[in-house]
């Protein structure tokens, strides 16, 4: 397949500290790849250097099959980039806006309104074209940022933590907008801090830690590492003991006891037979059963498990 971003041991140094210490990246085209880690990991170091806003220190990259460091501007014809703060003129209307950026693109008079009036459409904002930015909600606004990124109809975006702030209804609908863009063959490059967004929308991730690559591979490849299905059963604190004991027969080894809240937690021998194995024994113990659920890995028990809680988020 063709790829769209490659990126071999990127490095980039402020002083004393190592922002990336080697960075790998295959991106194919029309896919999405979510690029994970905390605060300080270098996500957005990453974005500025393949964006060519910043120079690497060692390492080379390519984007859309051009050298981010030797063809800087035939890079930057072929990318549109939004970032965490939506880069609009509050007051200009959402048409202007974007009129505004066709002009500066040498798309013409002509050219730039027919483009606008193109993008208002296919975000929705036809209703709210000729208003002042400046009346918009957060979710308007980074509609409005992400349709000024692809004015110059872009092969490949950057989306360095797009939906930062807006709500979830907000949120979902610019993921659904994202989603339509891969379908058309945009290539995207996403930084996020919602765990549940890079899952909705990637099709690989790959997470950094200290400018490092810690992990990679596809959503459900990363959660099967962490572990398999567990089932956790909600008991009454007078039965905690009992259903753990008679739980630990079925578990793939000892079940974990949350007494406070009266949950067990266990790996299951055998996928769905563990599951009516597990609530035969309960019944034969004559235990009452609360709440009774699988629960599948999460992208956020991957995050826990490859970096630990951190404080700062």
């Amino acid at each position: 397949m063709d790829i769209a971003i490659q990126a071999e041991g990127l490095q980039k140094r402020y002083k004393e500290t190592d922002a990336l210490g080697g960075v790998d990246l295959s991106v194919r085209s029309g896919s999405v790849l979510g690029l994970l880690g905390p605060n300080g990991a270098g996500k957005t170091t990453t974005v500025r250097m393949l964006a060519t806003l910043l120079q690497p220190d060692g390492g080379r990259a390519t984007v859309a099959g051009y050298d981010v460091v030797k063809q800087p501007r035939e890079v930057r014809r072929r990318i549109g980039l939004a970032g965490q703060y939506a880069a609009v003129d509050e007051l200009l209307t959402g048409r202007e806006n974007l009129v505004l950026v066709g002009k500066l693109l040498h798309l013409g008079r002509r050219g730039a309104a027919a483009r606008a009036a193109a993008l208002l459409e296919r975000f929705d904002l036809v209703d709210a074209a000729d208003r002042p930015v400046k009346t918009y909600s957060g979710g308007m606004r980074r509609r409005l940022d992400l349709a000024s990124c692809l004015v110059s109809e872009p092969e490949v975006l950057f989306l360095d933590e797009p939906t930062t702030g807006l709500d979830p209804a907000s949120r979902i609908t610019l993921w659904q907008t994202v989603r339509k863009l891969v379908d058309d063959g945009v290539t995207v490059l996403l930084t996020t801090q919602y765990l549940e967004e890079a899952d909705f929308l990637a099709d690989q991730i790959v997470v950094i830690d200290a400018g490092k690559v810690i992990a990679e591979g596809a959503p459900n490849e990363l959660k099967l590492k962490v572990g398999l299905e567990r089932l956790e059963v909600r008991v009454g604190p007078a039965d905690v003991a009992a259903a753990a004991g008679v739980l630990a027969r079925v578990a793939v080894d000892a079940p974990s006891v949350d007494q406070t809240r009266g949950i067990i937690a266990l790996q299951l021998q055998d996928g769905m037979g563990g599951i009516a194995d597990a609530a035969v024994v309960l019944r034969d113990a004559g235990v009452a059963i609360v709440d009774f659920a699988v629960r599948r890995p999460t992208l956020d028990d991957v995050f826990l498990n490859l970096v630990g809680p951190r404080g700062d988020g």
